[in-house]
């Protein structure tokens, strides 16, 4: 028993219970049971539908584990709706309600079994949550504000039976437009495309329209526009419709479905520029043409002195969301579509969905999904993209592991140096290389193959991190911490969040910015609890602040979740000189002083 293996991974877990169960079995057991099977398979069908997994049933409870949190929100507000819908026809006592919690962390896979504090966590939620409702731990309310139609009550921290550490609660709220947020009307798989073929849908930018008369501000609308459409098509994979004739459009009564359909697009981006005093407004919004159904939308302001710098800034977040949203509904498209008719971009899509699940299972069917594209279309950039990624994902979980650890390193240049042959101006396959030399402690190489990256894709947050951890690595603090914190705004719900800032908390101690170090760790932590680097970083800016009490509290948290961890740990990160990580290890050991 002490030998075997446990796989853990990043995963957000769902805690579904039936409220007022026992009641109705006392009434009558057998009614009880077929409304509470038929309530079971509509929550069964709703988490299957945004990518859910069931595992861990027990009596009148289940659990569902998710990829993203938002899928496991949008999955629970799906089938809430529906028993809700359901218990109308019941006369009130034998109405079932569902209440659910939601946690994202870290959990430990055996079999089709999940296990640890973290799903543990999602049953106490679910305990505190009202009839009918959802509560979430602050670990998935950071990756959930803001991207849906729901607001959040906080419940302030909570302590839980046999959870080591208190825990922050949000209640779900939901307002009149949420229902619409969750439903699944699209029709049978079809997409608008400008040529009419096969292939990814085409997404258009229209000029953001001026909410006054505003000849200072009227050259934005456009501007804005056009920075977006520019971005847009460095993902390399998305058609974008040009601005010669998105700009025909501009007639405010014209619905985002009827743009769609005169310009061949599924995706229409539209937007509002105002000023009021000195403060410019803009909104923007993102929706799916063939549904007239809104996806994503967000208010900017700043002050009317920094017009110049909003045009550039907005441009740039506005590229990055769209590029992940859009992603994200093409992947659930796929699976509306049998697989002799898949093309190889689905293909592509259906493999990131499952590289997304994280599981050893969904990990094996991505490389199948990938190997399959592969196969249609072995000179495809985005295919090798892909398969190069997945090399250097399996290479990253292993770091510094058996030779196959090199082996996946030297299948990740392999790919990447082919896909730039076949496209030359695809961002990916320089920043695949970047990584892999910052792997292969060549952090000062990386840099020139990231600087290509973002000269080809300046919205590529991924690459603006690996660019920062390069710098870091080489002991250029100073330079890495912008870089960092242009990923965290561009990015700003990535699942993975917690590893740029724990990186940006590493450049912080490195400047001695130490209240910056700790706060910033701490954000990190506030994700992923279980996050050793980030713990580390935050006891050692605790202990030069000299406070050492703190830093020892710190230390006995990480050590109860991680009671193998040895300060060695530290000295395998590959920064150029060893003086770099005596620093950091110095600060940790500082907190055994007076």
């Amino acid at each position: 028993m002490a030998g075997r293996e446990f796989i853990r991974h990043v995963a957000t877990i769902v805690s579904i219970d039936a409220v007022g169960f026992s009641r109705l079995m006392g009434l009558d057991d057998e009614a009880a049971v077929a409304i509470f099977e038929e309530r079971r398979d509509l929550i069964d069908a709703a988490c299957s539908k945004f990518g859910g997994r069931m595992f861990g049933p027990a009596g009148d409870s289940m659990m569902a584990e998710f990829g993203a949190p938002i899928d496991a929100l949008l999955a629970v507000l799906d089938f809430q709706d529906q028993i809700r819908s359901a218990n109308e026809s019941l006369p009130p006592e034998r109405r079932m309600a569902f209440r659910a919690g939601i946690n994202t962390g870290q959990v430990i896979v055996r079999d089709e079994s999940r296990y640890g504090d973290d799903v543990n966590i999602a049953a106490r939620l679910q305990e505190i949550a009202p009839d009918g409702g959802v509560v979430i731990s602050e670990t998935s309310w950071h990756h959930l504000r803001g991207r849906a139609a729901v607001s959040f009550v906080d419940l302030g921290e909570r302590e839980f039976h046999n959870i080591l550490l208190p825990v922050r609660a949000y209640r779900v709220e939901r307002g009149l437009t949420a229902r619409a947020e969750t439903q699944d009307v699209a029709p049978a798989f079809s997409f608008f495309r400008a040529d009419g073929k096969g292939g990814p849908p085409a997404v258009a930018v229209l000029p953001f329209r001026i909410d006054a008369d505003d000849p200072e501000i009227r050259y934005m609308g456009e501007g804005i526009a056009e920075d977006i459409i520019a971005g847009l098509s460095n993902t390399r994979w998305l058609p974008v419709i040009a601005m010669n004739s998105s700009r025909q459009l501009s007639d405010e009564a014209l619905m985002p479905e009827a743009a769609g359909r005169a310009l061949g697009a599924r995706y229409v981006v539209t937007g509002t520029l105002s000023r009021s005093g000195g403060t410019l407004r803009l909104r923007a919004a993102l929706d799916d043409a063939s549904t007239n159904r809104n996806i994503w939308s967000r208010r900017y302001d700043r002050d009317a002195s920094e017009m110049t710098e909003m045009q550039g800034e907005i441009g740039t977040e506005i590229v990055a969301t769209l590029e992940k949203e859009v992603d994200r509904m093409e992947q659930a498209r796929t699976f509306r579509v049998p697989w002799e008719s898949l093309e190889t971009w689905q293909l592509v899509r259906r493999g990131r969905w499952h590289m997304q699940r994280r599981t050893r299972e969904d990990t094996q069917m991505a490389l199948d999904f990938f190997l399959a594209a592969f196969d249609r279309d072995p000179n495809s950039s985005t295919v090798l993209d892909e398969l190069a990624w997945w090399h250097f994902w399996r290479a990253w979980v292993n770091f510094g592991g058996s030779g196959e650890y090199h082996k996946d390193l030297e299948k990740v240049v392999h790919y990447s140096r082919k896909a730039l042959y076949m496209d030359s101006q695809d961002a990916r396959p320089h920043a695949h290389l970047g990584i892999t030399d910052i792997m292969l402690k060549r952090p000062a190489n990386a840099l020139e193959h990231l600087a290509e990256a973002l000269r080809i894709n300046p919205s590529f947050a991924f690459a603006r991190s690996a660019m920062g951890s390069a710098h870091n690595l080489l002991g250029e603090s100073s330079r890495a911490i912008p870089l960092f914190q242009d990923a965290e705004r561009l990015s700003p719900f990535d699942l993975y969040r917690f590893h740029n800032l724990g990186e940006l908390a590493s450049a912080y101690s490195h400047v001695e910015d130490w209240p910056a170090a700790a706060a910033v760790a701490d954000r990190s932590l506030a994700l992923a609890p279980s996050y050793w680097y980030a713990r580390f970083l935050k006891i050692g800016a605790l202990a030069r602040m000299g406070r050492c009490e703190e830093a020892r509290h710190e230390r006995s948290l990480l050590l109860a979740r991680d009671p193998d961890f040895r300060v060695e740990r530290a000295e395998v990160i590959p920064f150029a000189r060893p003086e770099l990580n005596r620093f950091l290890i110095e600060g940790f050991l500082m907190a055994d002083r007076d």
